[in-house]
Order: structure tokens, then sequence, then C-alpha cells
């Protein structure tokens, strides 16, 4: 078996699977050893030598120069990934690493350090160079830290770590024979399966401590269908901070895998989207992902401490429908952009940002938070120990409304429903959007008719909200596997969304809406 140091990744061949030992594959030695299931809080002191004396020292020398705040950022992550095509695995993969992020706030100044290397000398070097940044007279001192009682949003869930690989195997195949049986069309099929532990330590100048072990699974598929000469794809996925059971469900592989096929299959008959201004009914939870971009970073407290939100200096004011009630909630169990404790060592809470279309509060940080005197509402994220947290999203959606997803149909005489996106861009300066449509509707007379291909949607976040004139009961999250990307971080989210009409959005297409 290849040794693996503090940062390391294995490539195995098909061929090579059936002669490793399965434990091997699956988990780390001393995480064995430490006998540590999905849910477990991996301790560093027992691991790596960690203790509060040494986390405390680490923080003197942090603010040693001037800081007015400090923090120790401790991540430990095993990650492991199969991919499966034509009916055979053709890699496996596993990855571990481990480092601290050092960070130190002096006013408006943010010095931050890391290292993948825990030995105290190294880690003493970086809490050196973040605290280079300061240059304030007055020094604080750090204060014995504190534990803070997380939550346990994703416990009670079988531990992926522990399961043999042929396990995660027969969940592939599970979902390659469903995508082929759904039609004959389908000529491809490409599965990807994902799970890892981010084990994480925080500790903060002002008192905290706190730790968590942080699931994520994951299961993707996409797939090709062929008719005659013409070929579409399609593509779904889903997981969250789950374990094997999620998929060991009935029917769970093959639902998403179906989705994925019956996407590439729908695409086979789609005609030109007609283009022009027209009213467009958002389908439930994936639409969630134009909430998230045309609205959502401009809500993230940074952008509005910076000014370079559309949302800046507006708390209190009307900037939506009445009938829009928006909010991020990184509680909800199970689910992909939920946490336990932000990467700051603050605990989440639903956050009502937009209530009945009047803005109430932004997402904080620890920085953007002191700005605005307010407290951090749990966003503070970062993609790893090598970044600096950030106000970031949890999992943010539209509350749901009084009007039956059937009425909201039947309300449009002519116009487009927009069921699956694939992403969008969006200016947060002004909230100006585009966004693509994988799987998109023609709604004629009150009926979904004709599926279409080539649907954008371009408008403004706020405009768009302030014509939000049916808001359905039937709010869902997306269950598809969300990254935010921002500051050239990574993290996962989770988007939902009741069914929706707005009056009026640009529509792009190639045929002229006559």
């Amino acid at each position: 078996m290849p040794a693996i140091g503090r940062r390391g990744f294995l490539l195995l061949s098909s061929t090579a699977l059936a002669a490793l030992a399965a434990e091997d594959l699956i988990m780390p030695r001393e995480i064995r050893a430490a006998g540590l299931a999905q849910s477990s809080r991996l301790s560093f002191e027992d691991r790596f030598g960690i203790d509060r004396a040494t986390m405390r020292k680490l923080m003197d020398v942090a603010l040693s120069k001037g800081g007015e705040f400090a923090d120790l950022f401790f991540e430990y992550r095993v990650a492991y990934g199969l991919s499966f095509e034509d009916g055979i695995v053709r890699d496996a993969t596993r990855g571990t690493t481990v480092g601290v992020g050092i960070r130190v706030v002096s006013g408006d100044q943010t010095g931050y350090a890391y290292s993948d290397d825990l030995a105290y000398e190294r880690l003493r070097k970086a809490a050196e160079t973040a605290a280079a940044i300061a240059r304030e007279e007055a020094k604080v001192k750090a204060v014995d830290v504190n534990p803070v009682e997380a939550r346990d949003l994703y416990a009670a869930h079988r531990s992926s770590l522990t399961a043999p690989i042929a396990e995660k195997v027969r969940i592939v195949e599970r979902a390659d024979k469903a995508a082929r049986a759904h039609d004959s069309r389908i000529i491809k099929v490409q599965i990807g399966f994902s799970d890892e532990v981010r084990f994480i330590q925080i500790a903060t100048s002002d008192g905290l401590i706190t730790s968590d072990a942080q699931p994520m699974a994951a299961l993707r598929i996409s797939t090709i269908a062929q008719e005659k000469d013409r070929r579409e794809t399609g593509y779904f996925s889903g997981g969250g901070r789950v374990g094997l059971e999620f998929f060991e469900r009935p029917d769970a592989p093959e639902y998403i895998a179906r989705t994925a096929a019956r996407q590439a299959i729908v695409q086979l008959g789609a005609v030109e989207a007609p283009a022009g201004e027209m009213p467009v009914v958002l389908g439930p939870a994936y639409s969630g992902i134009l909430l998230h971009e045309a609205i959502g970073h401009g809500l993230e407290a940074d952008f509005n401490r910076q000014k370079t939100s559309n949302f800046s200096d507006r708390i209190g004011e009307r900037v939506a429908s009445d009938q829009c009630t928006i909010v991020d909630d990184g509680t909800i169990e199970h689910s992909r952009g939920s946490i336990d404790v932000d990467d700051e060592a603050n605990l989440p809470k639903m956050n009502v940002l937009i209530d009945k279309g009047i803005l109430r509060s932004y997402m904080h940080d620890r920085i953007s938070a002191r700005h605005f005197k307010t407290a951090p509402s749990g966003n503070g994220r970062r993609q790893s120990y090598e970044h600096y947290p950030l106000p970031r999203m949890t999992n943010t959606y539209m509350l749901a409304g009084p009007h039956d997803p059937e009425e909201i149909i039947k309300s449009v005489k002519d116009g487009i429903y927009a069921v699956a996106f694939s992403g969008g861009q969006v200016n947060i300066s002004n909230g100006d959007y585009v966004f693509s449509v994988t799987e998109a509707y023609r709604i004629e007379n009150g009926k979904v008719t004709t599926p279409l291909k080539g649907v954008t949607l371009i408008g403004n976040g706020p405009d768009s909200l302030s014509k939000v004139t049916m808001v359905g009961s039937d709010m869902k999250l997306s269950d598809s596997l969300w990254t935010c990307g921002k500051s050239g971080q990574s993290v996962p989210v989770s988007v939902g969304i009741p069914t929706v009409l707005v009056s009026q959005i640009t529509v792009g297409g190639t045929q002229v809406k006559g």
C-alpha cells in the first residue's frame, strides 16, 4: 500500500482495486486507531499534540504586534472518490489534508498565514507572519478558551469512512443500470461518487473553542441521449451532509439516475426557445439558484460594508414584492449548506434577509458584524485552512406562499416554465444577471407544453423580485450539489424556492416572440 503523508492523493485503476485491503482504502490508519465515526469530533490534542496551552501561546504570538483579534483554524480532511463509466470503475481516489490557518485582525487589515505542518515551530512562524500586518500601539492579550457547544445537524447516519469500497461500487452500479433502463436512446452514462469528512477545530483570542466533523457525500450522473444524428446531454446530482444510508434507500440512486436520463431524453424533443419579455414561472427547488446568485451575494455583508452591492445602505427599505420572504438558514439537518458551527466558531441560525419585501439584514462574519455593530450571523465560511473566512451563504431560500402551483401555471396565457438551471452570472453592484436554463417548457393557455432548448433568463435581481406576483405553497430545497464560488474560494451550499410567477423577465432565445 503506498504511503500517504500529510497531503496525499492516490489514484487507482479498476484492475488495482481487487488487490487493495479494503480498510486501507476506506480509512487512514490513524483515523481507524482513534475509533472515529463520521459524527465524532477529532481530538487535535491527541492526534497532533495541539493542546489549549499551545493554542494560547500561538494566539499571544499572533497578537504580539498589536492585533485586536486572532483565531486558529485547524483542519484534517479525509476524502474519497469513484469514477464509473461504461459499466466499470475507471479510478478510485483517496486524499488527506491537514493544516492550520492563523488570522490576525487589526482595524480594517487582516493578516493571514497557514501551514500544512503542525510542528510547533512552523505554527509559531505562521503566527508571526500573520501578526506582521498589525501596527497598533495597544496590545490585546488572548484570554483562556472556553468550549462552544455546537449543534449536531448531521448525526445518526452511517459513516462512509467505515464502509467497504464494494458498497460504494454497488451504489454506482444501481445508478448506471437505472439510467440505461430509462430509455434505449441513452447511449452513455458517467457517474462520480465522492465522500469526505472534514474535521475542524477553531480557537479564538476572545475565548471560544469548538470543533466539528462535517461529512459530505455526493452522487453525480451525466448522460448522453441520441436519436438519429441528434445528441443531447442530461445531468443530475444528489447528496448532502449524509452517510451511505442516503443512497441505500430504495430508489435513491435510481431517482438521481433517471432524472439525469430524463433530462437528456426531453432535450431530444426540445425546440428553439422564443425571445423577448414574457411571464416566467420558476419551478420549485432548483430555481433557487437564481435567488442565490441574483440576490444572495448582494446580501453578503462584506459587499455592503465596501458599498459595492446594490443593497448597500438599504436596510428597512422595500427591495422586493410583498410576496417575497427570503432567508438563509444554516441549521437544516443534513442539508449540503448546513454547519454545526461556522468557520469562526459562531453558531449558525435562520437569518431573515428580506421579510415581505423589506430588507431586514445582511449575512455577517466577525469583521462585517463589528463594522455594522451587530452580532455575527454564523455566515463566516472558508474553503479550507488555506483561506481566511468571508461572509458566505449556507442554505438560501424563499418561504412558501399561499398559491397552489397549478393555479400559478393556469394563470399564464403565454410564457416560460423554468425547471432546472446550469448556473449564471451576476453583477453584484447592480444586480444584473444572466442564467442558463437546462430544462424549460412553453406555457400556452395555462398548460405546460413543448420542451425548449437554448433558454437564458436576463434581468435584474431587485427588479425581478419586484415583479413576483404569485408564490406557491410547495417550497423545496434542491437536493442537487451546488458549490458557491467567491474570491477564489468554493464552499458547499443549498438553494430552494417554491413555484414562483415573475410577471416579466427577458428570455433569450432564437425565435422572436410574435
